[in-house]
């Protein structure tokens, strides 16, 4: 597979090293994924992750735009196709987050705890393509393995688990 230089150097300034660069960008998919991101908004990459949501793997690829806005892309890692399209806030209280929320975040937490056991490290607030909240827990067990829990802010109910592989990056304001 060849690995266009843009994918590679998008990783390397996410902190990675030449050699687990071209590793991690000779993912299947990863190029078709980082192309298509580009394609649908301008902005710098600033965290890539690895996941596996129902055996399948997938990428969730951060963008911060030019105004500053955080969107998050969710592409499938054999195809290149993004399936998902969101936009994260950093406070929960703006307008456009809290204007669906009926489950506090505290609830939201206790979901997240129940389906899959351990310590939040990060909560981000998202908007959903459609307009609807939600939360997203990224919970680590007792073993290490990271879970991602994503809840409904309207109705409490779990809309997707995954499974981290690998990420490389970290917003600077991820709450923990």
């Amino acid at each position: 597979m060849n690995i266009k230089s843009s994918t590679i150097n998008a990783i390397m300034l996410l902190g990675l090293s030449l050699a687990a660069a071209n590793c991690v960008a000779a993912d299947q998919g990863l190029e078709s994924c980082v192309q298509a991101v580009k394609k649908e908004k301008a902005g710098e990459l600033v965290k890539l992750e690895k996941l596996n949501v129902g055996g399948k793997g997938v990428y969730e690829l951060e963008l911060r735009d030019v105004n500053g806005v955080e969107w998050e892309f969710m592409c499938d890692a054999d195809s290149g196709k993004i399936t998902e399209r969101e936009t994260e806030v950093t406070d929960p209280k703006s307008e456009a987050f809290k204007k669906n929320v009926k489950v506090t975040e505290e609830d939201a937490a206790a979901i997240a705890l129940k389906a899959s056991p351990g310590k939040i490290q990060e909560v981000e607030y998202e908007v959903e393509e459609n307009g609807a909240s939600s939360y997203e827990f990224d919970i680590v067990s007792d073993k290490g393995v990271e879970t991602k829990v994503e809840v409904d802010a309207a109705t409490g109910k779990i809309i997707e688990t995954s499974t981290e592989e690998w990420e490389i990056g970290e917003e600077a304001d991820e709450k923990r």
